[in-house]
């Protein structure tokens, strides 16, 4: 799957589809939809997204503020709150597990594309400045089956937070062709993902 992986964790089933659907039209794979802390906790540590979407109150419980904790502190991937609450209260709460947005419900197919895209660039730019810069070569040393120069022009849009759209704009190519490439880099990396490509890329930089 060369697009980037989103968790939705919400306890409404219509909503969630709705949250899928618009996500999908929007060039995001929804790699799981859950609906308890427990089953996203579970989902995080087997199946780590790109980013999350979490619903603040699950079954009547503030269990998406936890599950942003659990997620700053051991996952390091970007996540955002999607939730009806908006009050002071809430909002001075969820701020402490440093999300990278707060979406309120009802939200808008544009918005959540917008602050989906800026959170995932952001996330991209804050965390490259504390690794070294991609090197072909070095890459190259610790891989069977060697990434090609075009391949690498795709690794550093990626490793700055681009979308495939993006991506296809950056190169004059069309979006087919970068899923195909990426999918083809994701073999080499032995990744699944956006993310666990980026961090493939950092344990071979760091050898």
């Amino acid at each position: 799957m060369s697009e980037r992986n989103i968790l939705i964790v919400e306890d409404e089933p219509l909503i969630a589809e709705d949250i899928a659907e618009a996500l999908r039209r929007n060039d995001f794979a929804v790699s799981a939809i859950v609906y308890t802390k427990e089953d996203a906790l579970e989902e995080l540590e087997s199946n780590l997204p790109d980013v999350a979407l979490l619903d603040i109150n699950l079954n009547g419980k503030m269990d998406g503020i936890e599950i942003g904790n659990t997620i700053s502190n051991k996952y390091k991937i970007p996540f955002l709150f999607l939730t009806s609450y908006s009050d002071k209260k809430t909002v001075s709460t969820s701020k402490i597990t440093e999300p990278a947005g707060y979406i309120v419900k009802p939200f808008t197919e544009a918005g959540l594309y917008s602050s989906l895209e800026i959170a995932l660039y952001n996330y991209a730019q804050k965390n490259k400045r504390n690794f070294p810069e991609l090197n072909l070569t070095t890459i190259n040393k610790h891989l069977n089956a060697q990434i090609t120069e075009r391949e690498f022009q795709l690794l550093q849009l990626i490793y700055d937070g681009f979308s495939n759209k993006q991506i296809a704009t950056e190169l004059f190519i069309s979006v087919n062709t970068v899923k195909k490439h990426i999918n083809s880099l994701y073999l080499k990396l032995d990744a699944a993902s956006h993310s666990s490509a980026i961090a493939r890329l950092r344990e071979l930089m760091a050898k």
